[in-house]
C-alpha cells in the first residue's frame, strides 16, 4: 500500500469501528494502488477503494455512514462498499468480475480475510467476461458514432475505455487459471491468450497514463482498439469451461 493510502485506509478502519463496533468483521483496500508485485500504481488521492464485511446491516449504520461521506470525499475515499457476511458469500457469482479484480489485489486493513475458502466459479466468470466484453464491444461502437468524426472527441472515448479493457484482459487472464497478482503481468497473459497484438495492448496500457499519447495519437487508435474488443468478444465466444 502507498504511503498516500495506508493513512486514509487507518481512517476508514476508525471511522467503520465507531459504527459497526464489534459488528465489523474485516476490512480490504482494493484498487490500482494495491499491488503484490511491489508496484507502486496510483499514489493519487482519490484512488482508495475499501470493501467492510460485517455480521448485520441496517438502516442506522446506513445513517452513520452517511454522515460521514462529505468527510471521506474531502479526503479522496471512495465510499466504503459494505456488505454482511451471509450475502458477500451469496453474491460471488452474481459478481464474478468484480471480486476477482478485487481478490487479485487487495490488502486486508482489519480484521481476517474475508476471501479465505471463498471460490469464484470458472462458468461464472466466463459469463460475466463474456457479457462485459460484448458491453463494451457495444459501447465503442455507438460511441464512435456519437464522436461524429471528431479526434478529441474519439480519443476520450478510447482513453475513458481503456481502464475497462485492461480489467477484461485480467479477467481473461484469471479465466485461464492465471494466479498473477501483478496487474500488469496478469494484463500481458490475457491479452496472449486471446493473441491480441502487443502493439495494442501496448498503447492502450500507456492510456493509463495520460500525457504518454497525445489526443490525435489516442484517436488513430481506435480502429486497432475495436479489432483488438472484436476478436476478445470471439475469443471467449468461443471458450470452453
Amino acid at each position: 500500500m502507498t504511503a498516500h493510502s495506508r493513512p486514509a485506509a487507518d481512517r476508514v478502519v476508525a471511522a467503520l469501528r465507531g459504527v459497526f463496533r464489534d459488528r465489523l468483521r474485516s476490512v480490504v483496500a482494493y484498487g490500482p494502488q494495491i499491488d503484490d508485485g511491489g508496484r507502486v500504481v496510483s499514489d493519487a488521492p482519490g484512488s482508495l477503494s475499501c470493501l467492510a464485511v460485517v455480521t448485520s446491516l441496517t438502516v442506522a449504520d446506513l445513517e452513520a455512514c452517511a454522515a460521514r461521506t462529505h468527510g471521506w470525499q474531502r479526503e479522496g475515499i471512495a465510499t466504503p462498499l459494505l456488505l454482511p457476511e451471509d450475502e458477500f458469500r451469496r453474491s460471488l457469482d452474481a459478481f464474478p468480475l468484480e471480486y476477482a479484480e478485487i481478490i487479485g489485489a487487495h490488502e486486508v486493513v482489519f480484521g481476517d480475510s474475508p476471501f479465505q475458502g471463498a471460490t469464484i466459479e470458472r462458468a461464472d466468470l466466463r459469463r460475466a467476461c463474456e457479457t462485459q466484453i460484448k458491453s463494451h464491444l457495444v459501447h465503442l461502437r455507438e460511441g464512435f458514432i456519437e464522436a461524429g468524426g471528431t479526434p478529441r472527441a474519439i480519443a476520450d472515448l478510447v482513453t475513458a475505455s481503456a481502464p475497462a479493457f485492461v480489467a477484461l484482459l485480467r479477467n481473461i487472464a484469471r479465466l485461464n487459471g492465471s494466479t498473477a497478482r501483478d496487474r500488469a503481468t496478469a494484463t500481458r497473459e490475457g491479452a496472449r491468450a486471446a493473441q491480441l497484438p502487443d502493439g495494442v495492448v501496448t498503447d492502450i496500457l500507456a492510456l493509463e497514463r495520460p500525457s504518454a499519447l497525445k489526443a490525435t495519437d489516442a484517436a488513430r487508435m481506435f480502429p486497432e482498439y475495436l479489432g483488438a474488443v472484436e476478436r476478445l468478444a470471439r475469443y471467449v465466444d468461443g471458450w470452453n469451461v
